[in-house]
């Protein structure tokens, strides 16, 4: 899909427009179940063949039982739920509930061992926690030490394992609820979100983040909605990506979204969009790698109706970048966003040309620059911090910006440079901007390594290996070494049917060579089964350079 160039009046002409009183589950189901109230709202489908459709009325219904529900048991307005389900009607349907509370949701990723529902159970203080199968044995596990949690919700086949069961409070309470008026700056959704050190911050997002997202959504998705749009993504609803990328947007516009309760396959991901006609989709660039390579040429085998492939979480790349258009017919649209401050730099390829390996420009609405460490915009071309500022080119408040970590207030001023009414927020990030403004992803700040002097930004070499028909994925960090500092080390993941080797090894550094800068191509390059991953599909670079450190000092060489 090519474009003509709209983004210069796209961006000047646009305008926020932040009421005063706003309610994510208003704004998401309530209006909609009462001006269409038998539109399919969550089509839902589980790997074991289950299948069920839910309207915006049944949405508004269950989630009104659900409130009632959690007011008898005490629940009161500001307090914490945990939502420990994965992609199911009753996701949606839990934080439609807590939204009309007034309370504030927290969901929790259904991947969380005992410690990690611990710790955020312990620091938030949730006084209700909802689960289904997938986590009750881990919740029940963390439980004795969370003195806070007071009720424990159990949905699905999970039932008798909690204090009440999903079906039985739902049945009890009334199918009408009066929700509470709740302002636009007013606390929505608490999401834990790991740094590179230290505990899990919580990031408190208000319900106007959900207005502050729409712009990013919108254009991401080549101008959502269409009126027979149908969204999907295998990103989990406990996380931004999900929820405030996918979830949310899709009910926010009155649209279908696709619950898929199972496991991500590059072969089912295909079938599955096909199958329920999905138009729209956020992939992050680990299962895009992953379709590329187990399914070359997918529309000989697939009925696909995709019209846009949005893309975030690592750089896509331009294998990546080619695969989606040549392969699928879709200019893949890569975002850039993190939860304190979501959606605020990507591609429209309907209205601006995306350009392969840029991560986009500023969507309209954000103020997006390259920073160094004063605070100062970098000159063009130079590396610096990706950051967003408070108000936008109009002089007007951003909505999309985080309340704050929660009970961390130092963490909180740290996020931000100068000013606290004119400042930046920092992304912790490094790009580099060009004369256009398209950003170009060097990689986390962290993750970022000298290597005998020269920088290395590890998303380049990774890409290139990619590009490799023997390389499923790669990780790219720096090895101590006493004379250079460092050395640039990959770890790969080969694709089926290669088998590892010093052959391989040298073949993918010659090619490495032959694309990139002479100082870039790994010295050292070492086969693995599996990356170290994220539950949001983010290469834990962090694990394996630590590996190496530690490989170092065993070694005596650090």
């Amino acid at each position: 899909m090519e474009s003509s160039d709209h983004y210069a009046a796209l961006y000047a002409g646009f305008r926020w427009h932040v009421p005063e009183h706003f309610n994510i589950a208003e704004a998401c189901c309530g209006r909609w179940a009462r001006e269409a109230p038998d539109r399919i709202a969550i089509r839902w489908e589980h790997e074991d063949g289950r299948r069920a459709a839910f309207t915006y009325a049944d949405l508004q219904a269950n989630a009104n039982r659900l409130a009632n529900a959690l007011a008898r048991l005490g629940v009161r307005r500001g307090e914490r739920v945990a939502i420990v389900m994965p992609q199911r009607f009753e996701t949606a349907v839990a934080n439609m509930a807590v939204q009309q509370l007034g309370a504030v949701a927290m969901p929790l990723s259904m991947l969380f061992g005992p410690d990690a529902l611990e710790y955020r159970l312990q620091h938030s203080e949730a006084v209700a926690a909802i689960a289904d199968e997938s986590a009750i044995a881990n919740l029940r596990a963390a439980r004795p030490h969370c003195p806070a949690l007071r009720h424990v919700i159990a949905a699905g086949e999970a039932a008798g394992q909690g204090d009440i069961d999903w079906e039985a409070a739902l049945g009890a309470e009334h199918a009408e609820f009066t929700a509470v008026q709740t302002k636009a700056d007013d606390a929505a959704v608490l999401i834990y979100t790991s740094g590179t050190t230290g505990p899990p911050k919580g990031a408190l997002i208000p319900q106007r983040a959900l207005i502050g997202n729409l712009s990013g959504f919108v254009c991401s998705q080549n101008w959502f909605p269409q009126d027979d749009a149908v969204f999907w993504s295998p990103a989990d609803w406990a996380w931004t990506g999900g929820l405030m990328d996918a979830l949310l947007p899709t009910l926010y516009f009155g649209r279908e979204i696709v619950a898929y309760q199972g496991r991500f396959g590059p072969e089912r991901a295909l079938e599955l969009m096909a199958r329920h006609g999905v138009t729209h989709t956020f992939l992050f660039p680990t299962a895009l790698k992953a379709m590329m390579k187990a399914v070359p040429a997918p529309r000989e085998r697939h009925a696909l109706r995709l019209r846009a492939i949005m893309s975030a979480g690592e750089a896509v790349g331009d294998a990546v970048f080619a695969w989606c258009r040549d392969a699928l017919g879709i200019t893949v649209n890569e975002m850039f966003g993190q939860t304190e401050i979501n959606y605020i730099v990507g591609n429209c390829a309907l209205h601006w040309p995306a350009r392969p390996g840029s991560m986009g420009r500023a969507y309209p609405g954000h103020r997006v620059a390259v920073i160094d460490d004063a605070g100062n915009e970098c000159p063009r071309g130079t590396p610096g911090d990706v950051a967003l500022h408070r108000r936008d080119a109009h002089g007007h408040p951003d909505p999309v910006f985080f309340l704050g970590y929660w009970k961390n207030d130092a963490a909180t001023r740290a996020k931000y440079t100068g000013d606290p009414a004119d400042s930046w927020c920092r992304t912790g990030d490094t790009a580099v901007m060009d004369a256009d403004g398209y950003l170009w992803y060097q990689g986390r700040s962290d993750d970022v390594f000298k290597a005998a002097g020269y920088r290395i930004g590890p998303s380049e070499v990774e890409n290139c290996l990619v590009k490799h028909p023997a390389v499923a994925n790669a990780a790219v960090v720096p090895k101590p070494d006493r004379e250079r500092g460092a050395v640039v080390k990959a770890y790969v993941v080969l694709a089926p049917g290669f088998e590892p080797g010093d052959a391989l090894a040298e073949e993918l550094q010659r090619h490495v060579r032959g694309q990139l800068a002479p100082y870039e191509y790994p010295k050292e390059i070492e086969f693995i089964a599996a990356l170290p991953m994220t539950t949001t599909g983010k290469v834990q670079r962090k694990v394996l350079r630590l590996q190496e450190e530690e490989r170092a000092r065993s070694r005596g060489t650090l």
